[in-house]
């Protein structure tokens, strides 16, 4: 691969062996394409710079046969403190993408160029001003993270046409943004259910240390709202310092048996670390984004034993999501996480947007991307029953599709309803105890 082409086309393969498809995913992470599992092949990145709201890029919804493919951009944590994320994410969207080009849309092909947010709000703005303003997607998905989506939305997608869907964030902020949707659920479901178990555990008493931006602020504000008991320390953090020795020693001067961390898994792990080390003892809880394998892997066993961790969930009962999960592990050799189905879910939607709209502009999509999984049409579960809807004549309202990650019933504030799931540390590895419905 020529590192020095940063418009990288990536030709995204199915499993085991199987042709290339035709969809492709671009990246300008230098070197890094993020996606892992795909044969990253050199070359040009299939754009001839037009802003995809013009005649020569088949502006008509039904228009087909020759027409190049749609091209849809994305905004992902490749690099930086959130970038675990943007791994899994990358591997949903693949899956996505082939459902998607199996089928074809009005018998063209998707495109899906990825950007780089460097898990930064000023790396995700840049990234934006170039899909937006260079490529001319008129469909964003991004972005991992609630500041660096809150940030993007007031800086290049607001007072604009262009649909802006959010991957992965739970910043309550975001419910006074309506034009900006998200896939994942509101976060202030996950600091209820805090309040609620650690009350349940017998605690009334606890330490909270959060992540200083806009998602650690609002989850814990919501927390404390929640909490009817004592809160004994209650401080944020910087994120990529190399110690928080001082943060835990706060914490365990606080006199509180219960830890509440909002934070991220790096930043974690950190704490962890200097908590064992220092063998102070508490009962750890965390917000959704503490959990995952880099905390596993960077950790000693037995120093998480009995936390417990609510994050948003699939509805992992049902059989599309089952269908997505063994996929998932067949391609990848590992079992999805519920941010990587809410990529998937993303590109789905998105998909069905673009098939359903009378052409391929922002105000178009604008229109379509609600209705196409709203509560009014025929309930489907994949993107190829829902596409026949369509093909056969069908409208907007006259689908519904549910994701593998769940039903997506945006509100008026473009928020969809989720699931939770509370899982428990156990012999060093995460094991689900519950579920609470969002």
């Amino acid at each position: 691969m020529d590192l020095t082409d940063r418009r990288t086309l990536l030709k995204l393969t199915g499993g085991a062996g199987v042709a290339a498809l035709a969809g492709c995913l671009s990246t300008t992470d230098d070197g890094e394409d993020g996606s892992d599992g795909s044969d990253g092949s050199d070359g040009s990145d299939g754009s001839d710079g037009s802003d995809g709201e013009d005649g020569s890029d088949g502006e008509d919804g039904s228009d087909g046969g020759d027409a190049g493919p749609y091209e849809i951009g994305m905004v992902d944590s490749l690099t930086g403190s959130l970038s675990a994320f943007g791994e899994r994410n990358q591997r949903g969207v693949e899956l996505a993408l082939q459902r998607v080009n199996d089928v074809g849309i009005n018998g063209r092909e998707l495109d899906l160029i990825v950007e780089d947010s460097e898990s930064e709000n000023q790396g995700g703005i840049a990234a934006a001003q170039k899909l937006v303003n260079q490529d001319g997607v008129p469909f964003l998905i991004g972005a991992v993270g609630s500041g660096v989506s809150l940030a993007i939305y007031e800086s290049v997608v607001q007072d604009t046409d262009v649909v802006q869907l959010s991957q992965n964030s739970t910043g309550l902020d975001l419910t006074n943004f309506p034009g900006l949707l998200r896939m994942s659920p509101s976060g202030r479901s996950q600091s209820l259910a805090l309040a609620d178990i650690i009350a349940d555990d017998g605690y009334d008493e606890v330490a909270i240390t959060y992540v200083n931006n806009d998602y650690g602020q609002s989850l814990t504000d919501a927390f404390v709202n929640a909490w009817d008991g004592d809160i004994a320390y209650n401080n944020p953090h910087d994120q990529e310092q190399q110690s928080y020795s001082s943060v835990v020693s706060e914490m365990n001067s606080s006199g509180a048996d219960a830890w509440l961390f909002i934070t991220y898994q790096a930043e974690f792990a950190t704490m962890v670390n200097e908590v064992y080390s220092s063998g102070y003892e508490a009962q750890f809880y965390g917000a959704d984004s503490v959990s995952g394998d880099n905390v596993i892997e960077n950790t000693p066993e037995g120093s998480m034993e009995g936390m417990k961790i609510v994050v948003p969930s699939a509805p992992v009962e049902e059989e599309n999501y089952q269908a997505f999960a063994d996929a998932f592990e067949s391609e990848y050799g590992q079992q999805p996480t519920s941010w990587a189905a809410y990529a998937y879910d993303c590109v789905i939607n998105a998909a069905l947007a673009v098939q359903a709209a009378d052409e391929f502009t922002g105000s178009a999509l604008q229109d379509t991307v609600r209705r196409v999984s709203g509560p009014d049409g025929e309930e489907v579960t994949s993107f190829e029953a829902a596409s026949q809807i369509l093909a056969d004549g069908g409208g907007p309202d006259d689908v519904d599709y549910q994701g593998v990650s769940g039903p997506i019933d945006f509100d008026e504030n473009g928020d969809p309803v989720g699931f939770l799931q509370v899982l428990e540390v156990q012999d060093h590895d995460y094991e689900g105890i519950d579920f609470v419905e969002g």
